[in-house]
């Protein structure tokens, strides 16, 4: 079966070469737009393509204001900002996720609390949230939710829509109402992906978004957060060093970053993002084709959610068990093809195994089974 999977990969992308799992595709006016760039010599954290991008991604997303920085990870650690998080305050999140999720919350001094994923979504599961919430939490007279016993805070509420598909929205925005939490969504994988027909990233107080080089279009480095228009303002003033607007004086009024996108990586994303939806849909036809080869196999592809429309940014099969997953991924690796495991989980890593969790089962059970397969833009399906 692996060789036979490595054969059907090897005649999609057309080549005896080493396949990688997810490569940048640049097929239209990336090149135009970053030698316009340069030739302005605008190549930092001011110039017109940094507008741009702003506004065609608020555009493209639904969202009030869109402001870029220089990666995920920043986006992250601003929108928890944003959103309040503090010194010991506590975030709920998934152990399943990439390291910047839980990252973010430490920059802020705040712990994160590892909570189980759902097998359908792969994503924070809004039971498993509600439920520890109920055995670990109370509201004090103010209304904030609270740790019992510690009385620390609990602040955020942060899923990551995993491989580019949606969590289960409205029932985790049910939980984090009833228990006054801030939602804030990484949806550093899911651009291009909609849940009930709207953009992941939009749904909460703020959302996040990725650039990097693996992900559907990049930017080089770069990341997005998402958001109203009163916070959209808060996060650029954040990001750029909270220096107040003047012709040639300095003055900045708080502790900030700099974390502004630079005017060249701009350009790249305003010429990717042209091509977005043909990305997209290309991966699309990707997955169902991996979909359709694999329907009689001992490997089950991992299909999009109810109710939402994936990107399939990296497509992906649960084996039967690890000693399966583990041959699958020797099979494919040596014969040059790459695959890769789910992430090694959260509280299982050193600086985060003393944080609270639930009992993690599915997350348990996905890590052990989850295999990626080369996902990059086939443009002959665009």
């Amino acid at each position: 079966m692996f060789s036979q999977l490595v054969e059907f990969i090897r005649a999609k992308y057309e080549t005896k070469e080493f396949i990688p799992l997810h490569a940048p595709v640049f097929n239209g006016r990336e090149e135009e737009y970053v030698v316009d760039t340069i030739r302005s010599t605008f190549v930092s954290s001011v110039g017109a393509y940094v507008d741009r991008f702003e506004s065609d991604m608020a555009k493209y997303t639904g969202a009030e204001k869109a402001t870029a920085v220089v990666n995920g990870t920043a986006a992250l650690h601003t929108a928890l900002i944003l959103a309040g998080v503090q010194q010991n305050d506590l975030v709920l999140t998934q152990s399943l996720t990439f390291v910047a999720t839980c990252n973010a919350i430490r920059y802020c001094g705040a712990e994160p609390v590892f909570l189980d994923v759902d097998l359908d979504t792969m994503g924070l599961s809004p039971l498993a949230t509600s439920q520890w919430l109920a055995d670990n939490a109370h509201l004090d007279s103010d209304g904030t939710c609270r740790l019992k016993g510690s009385h620390q805070a609990i602040r955020a509420c942060l899923p990551m829509h995993t491989f580019g598909h949606p969590v289960k929205l409205d029932e985790l925005i049910e939980v984090c109402k009833q228990w006054n939490i801030h939602l804030i969504e990484d949806a550093a994988e899911s651009l291009g992906s909609l849940y009930k027909s709207k953009h992941t990233g939009t749904f909460g107080l703020l959302g996040t978004l990725s650039f990097n080089g693996n992900k559907v279009m990049t930017t080089g480095g770069g990341g997005m957060v998402l958001s109203n228009a009163e916070l959209g303002f808060k996060a650029k003033h954040l990001t750029t060093t909270a220096k107040r607007a003047h012709p040639y004086e300095f003055f900045h009024d708080e502790v900030a970053f700099n974390y502004r996108m630079p005017n060249l990586n701009a350009a790249l994303g305003c010429a990717q993002l042209e091509m977005l939806n043909t990305f997209v849909q290309a991966k699309r036809k990707l997955a169902q084709q991996y979909k359709s080869f694999l329907q009689h196999s001992e490997l089950k592809f991992f299909q999009e959610p109810n109710d939402c429309k994936s990107n399939y940014w990296l497509n992906a099969v649960i084996c039967e068990d690890r000693a399966q997953r583990d041959a699958l991924l020797k099979a494919t690796n040596e014969c040059g093809v790459m695959t890769r495991p789910i992430w090694t989980l959260m509280n299982k890593l050193p600086m985060y195994q003393t944080c609270r969790s639930d009992g993690l089962n599915n997350a348990n059970w996905l890590e052990a089974r989850v295999v990626n397969l080369p996902s990059s833009v086939i443009q002959e399906l665009a």
